[in-house]
């Protein structure tokens, strides 16, 4: 049933998003963003979420959906810290709608509710990492090439194992 929601409800989860996101000053470069391109932005979160509710974490395909997201961001002048909180807001639309809009009327639908809490926040999680990674790696990319920082500096304080799997 919640599984349906995220499918069928995804912009209206992400017009929730993107009026959490006007009301944050923190996120300086999201609010540059018109309203339209916010709700277009997080929309697509809901139904690969769905997807690892109903079938289980896919590693992979969560992986490359976040570190797409990381490079994109990063791409386009966003700080990470602003990415990771608006990535937070958006799970905290999830939870809210959870907590809120479904009837957790006796002691199993609660804790179904928090089983699915906590699948939510691990799929958050892990997006936060892969998305970091791909943030970083794009960083890394952007000021070998770009910037032509030495690859011997950049390996010095750029530590990850991650870099380049993608290319």
């Amino acid at each position: 049933m919640f599984i349906d929601t995220l499918n069928l409800q995804a912009k209206d989860f992400a017009f929730r998003w993107k009026d959490l996101i006007r009301k944050s000053t923190q996120l300086k470069h999201y609010n540059e963003m018109s309203d339209e391109a916010l709700i277009q932005a997080d929309a697509s979160f809901y139904p690969l979420l769905a997807r690892s509710l109903d079938r289980g974490l896919d590693r992979a395909a969560l992986g490359d959906f976040f570190v797409k997201l990381g490079k994109g961001r990063m791409n386009g002048g966003f700080p990470i810290s602003e990415v990771i909180y608006a990535v937070n807001l958006t799970e905290q639309v999830v939870i809210g709608c959870l907590m809120t809009d479904f009837i957790l009327d006796n002691t199993m639908r609660m804790y179904e509710a928090m089983g699915i809490v906590n699948r939510v926040a691990e799929f958050f999680l892990l997006g936060c990492f892969y998305l970091t990674k791909g943030f970083l790696e794009a960083t890394y990319i952007k000021m070998n090439r770009a910037d032509a920082v030495s690859e011997e500096l950049l390996k010095k304080y750029f530590r990850d194992d991650f870099f380049f799997k993608n290319e």
